[in-house]
């Protein structure tokens, strides 16, 4: 190996490191920047569907911790173009099926009617509907156990885990 790539490869690694912490940091509701990627009708429309998702018991919900901001921000930073339109097209199709099944909005319905009409699109033969709903969810549970909340007060986050303790007593 060439010294110059040794050392390059070094200082790359150094780096990482020194940035990883800063990087690795939780995430809050407050943290994330609004999206341009819904429009004002389909963002209380997504909070609703991340809240039927993972509710409010007693532990915050999804919604209240603010995981469909985190959903936005993840599909428009970090998917394609075609995730983007899946996640436009899925929530035209709940608000769609919310007005046929029960003749109201999505975010009108009680939470049995919510759940049905999401049920409904997991188990889906279209594409469309069944990648909306995989990926939502996904994303949902995703950014719910990466919240700060989670983190700190229910999974008791370690940055580095299993530490070593090498003074123990050993029996004999």
């Amino acid at each position: 190996m060439e010294r110059r790539a040794a050392l390059k490869g070094l200082a790359t690694a150094i780096g990482g490191l020194v940035v990883l912490p800063s990087w690795a940091s939780n995430w809050n509701h407050t943290t994330l920047q609004p999206t341009d990627l819904l429009s004002a009708e389909e963002t209380p429309l997504l909070a609703s569907v991340v809240d039927t998702i993972i509710p409010k018991t007693d532990t915050p919900g999804a919604k209240e911790l603010g995981v469909d901001r985190f959903i936005q921000l993840m599909i428009k930073d970090c998917y394609d173009s075609k995730a983007q339109e899946t996640l436009k097209k899925g929530l035209a199709t709940v608000e769609e099926d919310s007005k046929e099944t029960f003749g109201k909005s999505f975010t009108a319905c009680n939470a049995a009617q919510r759940i049905h009409i999401l049920e409904g699109m997991g188990l889906s033969d279209d594409a469309t509907s069944k990648g909306f709903f995989t990926m939502v969810k996904g994303l949902t549970i995703q950014g719910y156990m990466s919240s700060e909340y989670v983190m700190t007060n229910i999974t008791k986050y370690e940055m580095i885990p299993a530490r070593w303790n090498g003074c123990v007593p050993v029996n004999q």
